[in-house]
């Protein structure tokens, strides 16, 4: 009897850090996309304006799968990383002032938003253990919010579509390179699939290195 409680309340404790995480998970990529959509419009792009996306209310950029579905199964799974997504800010980069270099500071609008995150709560980890108010809890919820937005910049700086890393990329590139922006947009999810499989593990000790360099952990 004993043993069947503890295996029950084991149970809901794991499901409720997964919910957490995955809440965590869905500000994090939401700040991402608004980042997106503030500067497309800073760049005088009004379309995530009309399509009511400059908002941090989540309903307004969840993608079920995306969003809840995956990052549920990664954590409940174990897996060695989670992973989700929004349904991304539009915008018309015909639009803006400078095409080539609005395009580029779009595209790295959400990646800097997620490092900008991972240091702004490291500084409180810092502070906290500094000044003796650092909790268990408090460790728990500002540690799972820098380990979260180190992933997902540097996942997106990953030059894969529909990542933010191939947006910049190809921006960079001479227009004669325009068949290989084509090639990857063909085979992307091949390419990140395996990617994902076969090198992310390579990129493992760079996170951890990020994590400790921020948070002093």
């Amino acid at each position: 009897m004993v043993s069947y409680v503890y295996s029950e309340s084991k149970f809901y404790i794991t499901m409720l850090n997964s919910i957490f995480y995955v809440i965590i998970l869905i500000m994090s990529v939401v700040v991402h996309e608004v980042a997106h959509g503030l500067v497309a419009f800073w760049y005088g792009d009004q379309t995530a304006k009309f399509a009511g996306r400059l908002t941090l209310n989540p309903l307004k950029h969840l993608d079920l799968m995306g969003s809840i579905v995956i990052p549920l199964l990664l954590v409940i799974t174990k897996a060695p990383f989670v992973l989700g997504w929004a349904r991304p800010v539009p915008y018309n980069e015909n639009n803006l002032s400078d095409k080539k270099w609005g395009t580029i500071a779009v595209a790295s609008a959400g990646i800097i938003s997620n490092f900008i995150l991972a240091i702004l709560f490291g500084v409180i980890i810092r502070v906290g253990i500094y000044f003796g108010f650092m909790t268990e809890s408090l460790f728990f919820v500002t540690s799972t919010i820098v380990f979260t937005n180190i992933v997902l910049g540097i996942f997106n700086l990953i030059p894969i579509p529909p990542l933010d890393g191939s947006k910049i990329l190809f921006a960079l590139l001479p227009s004669q390179f325009r068949s290989i922006e084509v090639l990857f947009e063909r085979y992307a999810l091949i390419i990140l699939l395996a990617f994902i499989f076969f090198v992310w593990n390579v990129l493992s000790p760079v996170i951890f290195f990020l994590f400790s360099l921020i948070t002093g952990v």
